[in-house]
């Protein structure tokens, strides 16, 4: 390995950084334009904005059920020689995309681009334990968390101005060049040839992505599927009961089986598929709690917040870029300010203030809600919320890396994209089951204390299917029913409360979530992040960690 600068006393180049950073761009921009592209793919597809949230699921499905593979992959061949061969992949994805004839396409798209996204999640840490040390390395670690948050800025404005002037399309077809881009800084890189002892636990391979696979399906099928009793959707049923809560339990049941096939690896000195060492203190398992909740509650405002803007209300990619901006830019600029309070704050303290900040926002956001999210109040929730997201996903990624030795940098990285992308498929499918689920509560009861919409007329609509409409649409629905003028306007005025009760009490729910994390990450460590440990010198558990 080439002599660091920790030991030469010279600065590291920068350039490095750039291919590392833009790796991480790359994914963030992809999952991050899918929301606002949400329109438009409905219309281009003719599917409802569930099945594109699918996409969404799909990429992250992959990722989290194929990230700790990617990392043993990484160790294996060597990070650097894996993580070019994967932008490749993650390049065809994303001509796939790009052209996608139909939603079924454009959801293998996203499949085939989660799997190459398994493998680039954990060679990014590796990369920056490789390159850097020092300070040089809690700047490309912070730097690291700041890229993901600014794709998001970006897939919302540029796919914001694209979506609504020439068509959601051209916005994955830059990721096409950037991924160029990539794939030629990547010649900048140190090599990394890897260690050939390590050897690949196909038992555990299995049990992972099988649990993540079906408590994910699970999550996105419980609206379709049913709660508790099978719908009609449903493709099979177990004594009347909904196969979608029994996966989810299945799914548990697979990981804890793997918790416990890993610790009988690493105790007959075998290679796990994840050293459990990530995560034997109370405080990393504190901060691997944090990060789920963190990023489930973001992936359930970045998907219900363009639902309402796009497919409710109807208006432009760029109209919701301009909405979902305050929150997009707060969370990016805290997330690279927010490495300036660890001099003076404990993870501890700024994980309990974070959540308390998303909380209160949450609180704000779902009373003050109406049908103009460009109202300041709306805007002032949503800044709020940015502000406690962006300090906490910086944070407990911090947290993760700087409390593991530097030769379990990669394990990091795969428990890092497991946690997330797993909350970020439970957190849009759970937004999607839920909002649907709610809205379908509040137009029934609606329905039946309604004295204008008579039976009748509800027999001739589908009740059986609620799903989120405009009122444009359901206005050309109602027309091939016998409904009068007076009818369509009392259905419109239903759908229209209802949509929004279901919101409320969905933003209710999410702050009853960021309140119940506050416990957990009143177990973060009381030390400031510092520098990724050298190889075998994790920090103890309690111990104070230097400046």
């Amino acid at each position: 390995m080439a002599t660091t600068s920790a030991t030469t006393g010279a600065k590291a180049s920068w350039v490095p950084m750039i291919a590392i950073a833009l790796g991480q761009v790359m994914m963030s921009f992809n999952v991050a334009a899918l929301p606002v592209s949400l329109g438009g793919m409905v219309e281009s597809f003719g599917v409802p904005p569930t099945t594109i949230a699918t996409g969404v699921v799909m990429y992250s499905l992959a990722v989290a059920g194929f990230v700790m593979l990617g990392a043993k992959l990484c160790q294996r061949f060597g990070a650097t020689k894996v993580f070019r061969s994967v932008i490749a992949v993650f390049t065809v994805s994303q001509v796939m995309m790009t052209f996608s004839p139909s939603a079924s396409v454009m959801i293998a798209a996203q499949g085939l681009a989660g799997l190459a996204a398994a493998v680039i999640v954990p060679s990014l840490v590796a990369l920056i334990a490789n390159h850097y040390s020092g300070t040089q390395q809690a700047t490309a670690v912070g730097a690291l968390g700041s890229a993901r948050a600014g794709a998001g800025v970006a897939a919302f404005l540029i796919g914001g101005l694209l979506g609504t002037f020439i068509g959601w399309r051209p916005v994955f077809g830059i990721l096409i060049v950037m991924s160029a881009i990539v794939f030629a800084l990547s010649f900048r890189l140190k090599p990394d040839h890897g260690r050939s002892d390590i050897r690949i636990d196909v038992v555990g391979v299995v049990l992972a992505a099988a649990a993540i696979m079906l408590i994910s399906f699970g999550f996105n099928n419980l609206n379709g599927w049913g709660l508790g009793v099978a719908r009609p959707g449903a493709p099979f049923t177990l004594f009347g009961l909904s196969p979608a809560p029994i996966m989810i339990v299945l799914g548990i049941a697979l990981l804890q089986s793997f918790i416990v096939w890993t610790r009988r690896q690493q105790d007959a000195g075998k290679t796990p598929l994840l050293d459990l060492r990530v995560i034997t203190a109370t405080s990393e398992r504190a901060a691997v709690f944090a990060m789920f909740s963190v990023v489930m509650l973001e992936a359930m405002l970045n998907f219900s917040v363009p639902l309402y803007i796009q497919i409710i209300q109807g208006r432009s990619p760029i109209e919701t870029s301009v909405a979902m901006l305050p929150f997009n830019l707060t969370v990016f600029i805290v997330a690279m300010l927010v490495v300036r309070l660890y001099a003076k704050l404990t993870p501890r303290r700024i994980g309990q203030v974070g959540f308390a900040i998303c909380t209160v926002a949450l609180l704000w956001l779902a009373w003050v809600v109406r049908n103009d999210w460009s109202a300041v109040a709306v805007m002032i929730g949503l800044i709020a919320f940015g502000i406690g997201q962006g300090a906490l996903v910086t944070l407990v990624f911090n947290v993760l890396v700087t409390a593991a030795p530097k030769e379990l940098a990669g394990d990091v990285g795969s428990l890092r994209g497991t946690t997330q992308n797993l909350a970020a498929a439970v957190g849009t499918a759970v937004a999607g089951a839920l909002l649907v689920g709610l809205l379908s509560s509040v137009v029934m009861s609606r329905l039946a204390t309604n004295p204008v919409l008579t039976p009748e007329l509800q027999a001739q609509v589908d009740l059986d299917n609620v799903n989120f409409v405009s009122n444009d649409r359901l206005r050309t629905i109602l027309e091939g029913t016998s409904a009068t003028p007076e009818q369509v306007e009392e259905a419109v005025v239903v759908n229209t409360e209802a949509r929004l009760r279901a919101l409320k009490i969905g933003l209710l729910l999410m702050a009853c979530v960021a309140l119940l994390t506050i416990i957990p990450a009143g177990r973060l460590p009381a030390y400031r992040p510092g520098e990724i440990p050298p190889e075998g010198q994790g920090m103890p558990e309690g111990q104070p960690r230097p400046a």
